[in-house]
C-alpha cells in the first residue's frame, strides 16, 4: 500500500485564499532583519506567503499585511523589487 503524501497549505496574505505551499512565494524577515523574497521556501526567518499575482501583492501592500505578519516596517524598495519579480513571472 502506497503512502499518500499530504501537501501543505498556506494562506496568501493578499487574497486570503488557501493554496498549496508550492504555488505561493514566501516573503521572509531574516534573522538580521532584512526582508527578502524566498522563491525556494526554505530561507531561515519569519515568513508570510503570497500568490504569484501582482494584484495580491498590491492588496497586501495597501492593507499593510506583510508588515503585520512579519512584524517589521517594509521599505518601498522591497515592495518595488517584489513587484518586479512577480511581474517577471507573469511575462514568462
Amino acid at each position: 500500500m502506497e503512502k499518500v503524501r499530504k501537501i501543505p497549505q498556506r494562506k496568501c496574505v493578499g487574497c486570503a485564499e488557501r493554496r498549496d505551499k508550492g504555488d505561493l512565494w514566501r516573503v521572509v524577515k531574516t534573522p538580521d532583519g532584512s526582508v527578502i523574497l524566498d522563491k525556494t521556501g526554505k530561507a531561515a526567518g519569519r515568513g508570510a506567503y503570497i500568490c504569484k499575482d501582482l494584484k495580491c501583492l498590491q492588496r497586501a501592500r495597501k492593507a499593510h499585511r506583510l508588515e503585520t505578519d512579519l512584524d517589521t516596517a517594509i521599505p518601498d524598495e522591497v515592495y518595488d523589487a517584489l513587484e518586479r519579480e512577480i511581474g517577471d513571472v507573469g511575462n514568462d
